[in-house]
Formats: C-alpha cells, sequence, structure tokens
C-alpha cells in the first residue's frame, strides 16, 4: 500500500514537473500556430501514440461508463485547454496562473458532494490552500500589479472549475476496471470530437508544411507525446491511487516549475519575490498532503 501511494506522489510530481514547462514549447508553436492548432494537433498526436502503445478495445462498456467518458473528454480536453486559451487573451497571464491554481479548491468541493470514497476534509488542506495560493500569487505578480479584467478572469475561473470537474470524473472512470491507458484514450477521442467544432470557429488551419520545420515538429511532439499522451496517463494513475483531492493539489507546483524553468533555460532574472512565492507554494502543498486521511483517500 505504501508502495502504491509513493507511486503515485511519483507520478503527480512527474506530470506537474512536465505540464510546469510546456509554456515554453507552446511559446515557441504560437510564432506560427494559433492556440487551437496547438492544441488540436498535440491530443491527435497524443490518441495515436495511446492507441499504438495499446490498440486494444474496451469491451463492455454501458451507457453511464460512456457518458462519464463524454463528460470527461469535454471537460479536461476540449473545454479546459480552450477557456484557457481564450482567457489569456482577455487578461494577464499572471491573472490566469492564479485563478488556473484554484482548481484544488473546486475539486475538494465537488469531492465532498459527488465522491464519498475521498474521505473529509481536514483544516490543513485549507491551510495549505491559502498558503499555496499566497505563494503563486507571489509568483505570478512578481514585480507587477494585479489588473481585473472581468471576462478574461471569468473564463479562467470557469477553466478551473472544469478541470476540478475532470478530476472527479477521472475519480469515477478509474473505479472502472479498465486499464488506465484505455481510458485517457477514450476520453482523448471525445475531447477531440467535441473540439472538431471550435476548429471552424477560430480558423483553423492543417498546414502540416510547418512542421517541416524541425524545431516547430520537436515541440509538438513534446507537447503531444509528453505532456498529452504519457502525462494525461500518469495523472490519471495518480488520481486512481490518491484520489482527486490529494493529486490535484500538486497544481500549486506548476508555478514553480514555470519559474525554475524559466531560470535554467531562458535565463530569466531570479527574485526575491519569486523564491518567497516559490517557497510558499511547496510549503502549502506539503501542508495540504499532510495526514492524507482527512484529505482524500484512495481506497
Amino acid at each position: 500500500m505504501g508502495n502504491r501511494r509513493t507511486a503515485g506522489h511519483l507520478a503527480a510530481l512527474f506530470t506537474i514537473i512536465i505540464w510546469g514547462t510546456t509554456f515554453i514549447s507552446t511559446k515557441v508553436l504560437l510564432t506560427d500556430f494559433k492556440p487551437v492548432e496547438i492544441l488540436f494537433f498535440r491530443f491527435v498526436m497524443g490518441f495515436a501514440a495511446l492507441f499504438l502503445v495499446c490498440p486494444h478495445r474496451m469491451k463492455g462498456v454501458g451507457r453511464r461508463q460512456e457518458l462519464t467518458f463524454v463528460l470527461a473528454g469535454l471537460s479536461g480536453i476540449c473545454l479546459y485547454y480552450l477557456l484557457e486559451n481564450i482567457a489569456l487573451t482577455y487578461t494577464m497571464a499572471s491573472n490566469v496562473g492564479v485563478i488556473i491554481s484554484v482548481a484544488p479548491f473546486f475539486t475538494a468541493i465537488l469531492s465532498r458532494l459527488f465522491l464519498k470514497s475521498e474521505g473529509t476534509l481536514k483544516a490543513n488542506f485549507f491551510i495549505g490552500f491559502v498558503v499555496a495560493m499566497a505563494g503563486v500569487a507571489l509568483i505570478s505578480f512578481n514585480g507587477s500589479r494585479m489588473e481585473l479584467n472581468p471576462a478574461g478572469d471569468l473564463l479562467a475561473v470557469l477553466a478551473a472549475f472544469v478541470w476540478a470537474c475532470y478530476s472527479i470524473l477521472t475519480r469515477k472512470i478509474s473505479s472502472f476496471g479498465y486499464q488506465v491507458i484505455l481510458t485517457t484514450r477514450r476520453t482523448f477521442f471525445y475531447g477531440i470530437l467535441f473540439m472538431v467544432p471550435a476548429l471552424f470557429l477560430f480558423n483553423f488551419e492543417m498546414g502540416l508544411e510547418r512542421f517541416a520545420n524541425m524545431t516547430h515538429l520537436l515541440n509538438i511532439l513534446y507537447l503531444g507525446l509528453g505532456a498529452s499522451a504519457l502525462c494525461f496517463v500518469t495523472w490519471n494513475l495518480a488520481v486512481k491511487v490518491l484520489g482527486a483531492v490529494k493529486t490535484s493539489v500538486y497544481i500549486y507546483m506548476v508555478p514553480v516549475i514555470t519559474v525554475v524553468t524559466s531560470v535554467l533555460i531562458l535565463k530569466e532574472p531570479v527574485t526575491w519575490v519569486s523564491i518567497m512565492g516559490t517557497v510558499l507554494a511547496v510549503a502549502g502543498l506539503f501542508l495540504s498532503e499532510y495526514s492524507g486521511k482527512g484529505s482524500g483517500n484512495s481506497e
């Protein structure tokens, strides 16, 4: 049991490390790709990779189970990323970074309403949430002031809520007893399906010749194979082992990974504000995870 939970924590941490670095690849691709094009290509590639790794069909899926997969694809693959990307066009990236980090709180509330197996929430979860949010805010608004942009900020709140819904649905899917690769692949399928109407709305262009540029190709491979195919499997595995709430608090680490990556790869300067924010975000994570019996059981 102990080894299994350790594996769950490692899977969550690995996922967040990769997700925290994806902004670099996305930033590179945005020079020649629209956000919706990056989103579509990465998940189609992710779906294809999962199919090649495990081409087996899922058998005996009931209607209610199928509906759960449909909703998971709609929320975690389609709506979350579209809302986040659209929010970035209306408000500051720092605002979105802070607001998205509220997702663990929404996950905790939804888990109390829909998941009896998650257990009760103790004070340490909420204390950790406050400490982590303070750290995320310091990192995001490092040297700049907060500017409210109602439309974009509201879209970011919706994105955080949608991710919480995805976490709850993933926890439900984990109880079906299927292989994680198969369930992730099925979720990708529905997410891509719901994404199709958005392609017309945002003037999607296939333009595959753009991948003749090796930089573009390597970055989309990183997003498609690493951040999508591999990381959604490891994240869903972590949710299966740890539960939705305990896994979701690793989201607090995304800004920390982003800061570290910015320093190491982009050679951006380190400030005392970002260091303090990093310390608080990590402290909030540990506080939320401490004494896990009350924060969400996996069994």
